[in-house]
């Protein structure tokens, strides 16, 4: 594991976009991509860039059960906002959250990255160490999955909702063995409210109560900190 420390997030940003480059130039085809505040300026990054991206493949985290593709707060929408409308790329998967079958929905997903192997995946990490939908307690051993969002998730999303009510209780999340598959993974982390799940996925034992410590046991994992998310690093 790699950790690279930066002043801001836009540098951050930069640093990443870079790894993404270079993977691609290197013959990589299929990019995992990830959704939240922490991914937008390396968006940003791609969006104004020169590259072409039109022989990529994008595969996504995950998405909420129940919001069609077009709401506001899906993923999907994410996505299109803030990198899809603005470049071309071969090909976009994403859960779909209103599928019928979710046993079914979620094998489909298993089978496109079997047949999509990704190259780079880019992660955020959240505040209890939790990747995608991964809260503590996931097994390591987990494939794509219905997760039922926590109570703090829910709150802390009910402000993107006209009521309560309206807010998804459930998602569509890549597991954590499926988060593991990727060849190379590139994480972002910014703020002190962040510096304890760094310090436990870069330092502390590899545990289920830590989702993102086990990428301590990948061999190809890049973290991107500013200061003060690694401020409780020891070095």
């Amino acid at each position: 594991m790699k950790v690279i420390k930066v002043e801001t997030q836009e540098q951050g940003a930069q640093v990443a976009f870079e790894l993404v480059r270079e993977k691609l130039e290197a013959g990589g085809q299929v990019l995992g991509l990830a959704t939240g505040s922490t991914p937008i300026a390396l968006y940003q990054a791609m969006v104004t860039s020169n590259d072409d991206f039109s022989d990529v493949t994008t595969i996504n985290l995950d998405e909420y059960i129940g919001l069609s593709a077009s709401h506001e707060q899906s993923y999907h929408y994410f996505m299109d906002q803030h990198l899809f409308k603005h470049k071309a790329f071969k090909q976009h998967f994403l859960p779909n959250g209103l599928a019928d079958d979710l046993e079914v929905e979620t094998s489909r997903y298993n089978q496109i990255l079997d047949q999509y192997p990704i190259d780079l995946q880019v992660l955020g990490l959240g505040q209890n160490g939790h990747i995608g939908f991964n809260e503590p307690g996931t097994a390591f051993s987990s494939q794509t999955h219905v997760v039922n969002l926590t109570e703090s998730t829910i709150q802390a999303n009910a402000r993107f909702f006209e009521n309560n009510q309206h807010v998804p209780r459930q998602a569509i999340s890549m597991g954590i063995a499926s988060i593991m598959s990727a060849k190379t993974i590139v994480l972002m982390a910014y703020g002190v409210e962040k510096a304890a799940a760094v310090k436990g996925m870069v330092e502390g034992p590899v545990t289920e109560t830590c989702p993102a410590s086990i990428l301590q046991e990948h061999a190809d994992v890049v973290v991107i900190v500013d200061h003060q998310a690694a401020s409780q690093l020891s070095t």
